[in-house]
């Protein structure tokens, strides 16, 4: 499996209020909680929940219903989404 091509630009982190998966990192605002906007960095990122692990979820979820390629391709298209209403 390649790498999924994150770009690190925080979209997923700053509307985590969007999805019934993610809500429970909601600080109130749609932010997740454990998201630092001034570094634009997860305070927790190696100890960061399996929901925001690509790799973790296509392997759990998705992996008998479609290729690592189609999987990352469709969250890819989720972070530009994500990247416009920003």
């Amino acid at each position: 499996m390649t790498p999924f091509p994150c770009t690190a630009c925080g979209a997923c982190c700053r509307h985590v209020d969007l999805s019934e998966q993610t809500r429970f990192l909601d600080r109130g605002d749609g932010v997740c909680r454990i998201y630092d906007e001034a570094t634009r960095r997860c305070t927790e990122y190696a100890h960061r929940p399996a929901i925001c692990r690509v790799d973790v979820q296509y392997q759990t979820r998705y992996r008998d219903q479609m290729s690592w390629g189609e999987f990352s391709a469709l969250n890819s298209q989720a972070c530009i989404v994500l990247q416009q209403i920003s």
